[in-house]
């Protein structure tokens, strides 16, 4: 969202289209997230690459790979690796790590690539962000013809019904000295995160903003963008979909 400094009010950013592109864009962004844990992140690449018994320098798209940590791990394990994301800032970084078979690039997810890929995967929760939601099922659409003959595709979304169900308000998360002040609701189909901190004298308001889609939502935007659907996951061990238990939903499809 866009920052508001020395005040804002809880409704004044959302209805700012975009909001991602100020907020990804922001060093504070790194800062809130950065103990998220990465090494769980590690095993789930493992066992979906496993899973999906990729050729060895399969040609994979992470798509939304913010700074390219999990784009480095996948090109670690062997394979030829786009890390695309939104965020020229978190690019510029991730361009830091390039190499003969792990590239990155500004790109829309809503626009298809002219290569075709292996697998893409699209992973943490980085979908339902856009204001529009025809752009959902243009992302959809753009994923499949961006996939080669034999490709699949993997979205790993939060499981909207266990997290609404458990979804904490209010809460105050202090990382590097800064009281990241968050309050969650859900409205009007959307998950909402409300972020407010001070750094350096400024007062700082970013939304965070997803569509509340679940597995039938899904299912209902596969179907029209001539998805199949393959097989459901409720977590990065890749156990089986629980719609109330699950944390989250993790598709394949082609």
């Amino acid at each position: 969202m866009s920052e508001a400094p020395n005040s804002s009010t809880p409704n004044q950013d959302r209805n700012t289209e975009n909001w991602f592109t100020s907020w990804f864009d922001t060093p504070y962004y790194h800062i809130l997230y950065k103990d998220r844990n990465y090494r769980e992140a590690q095993i789930f690449m493992d066992n979906l690459t496993h899973y999906l018994n990729l050729p060895e320098k399969a040609r994979v798209l992470d798509l939304a790979c913010g700074k390219g940590r999990h784009s480095i791990y996948l090109n670690q394990l062997g394979f030829n690796v786009l890390g695309a994301d939104l965020s020229e800032n978190s690019i510029a970084e991730a361009n830091k790590n390039s190499n003969d078979t792990l590239h990155f690039k500004v790109h829309d997810m809503r626009e298809p690539f002219e290569e075709k890929f292996d697998a893409i995967f699209n992973l943490f929760t980085s979908f339902g962000y856009f204001e529009n939601d025809e752009d959902n099922l243009t992302t959809l659409k753009a994923i499949k013809e961006s996939l080669s003959e034999y490709g699949f595709a993997v979205i790993d979304f939060m499981n909207v019904i266990q997290v609404t169900e458990t979804l904490v308000p209010e809460e105050v998360k202090t990382v590097e000295g800064i009281d990241f002040k968050i309050k969650r609701y859900v409205e009007d189909g959307h998950i909402f995160k409300e972020i407010d901190f001070e750094d350096q004298g400024h007062h700082y308001h970013f939304t965070e903003k997803v569509k509340a889609l679940t597995l039938k939502d899904f299912q209902d935007l596969m179907e029209e963008a001539g998805i199949y659907l393959l097989d459901i996951f409720g977590d990065y061990k890749l156990k089986k979909f629980h719609k109330t238990e699950s944390e989250r939903l993790i598709m394949i499809f082609k």
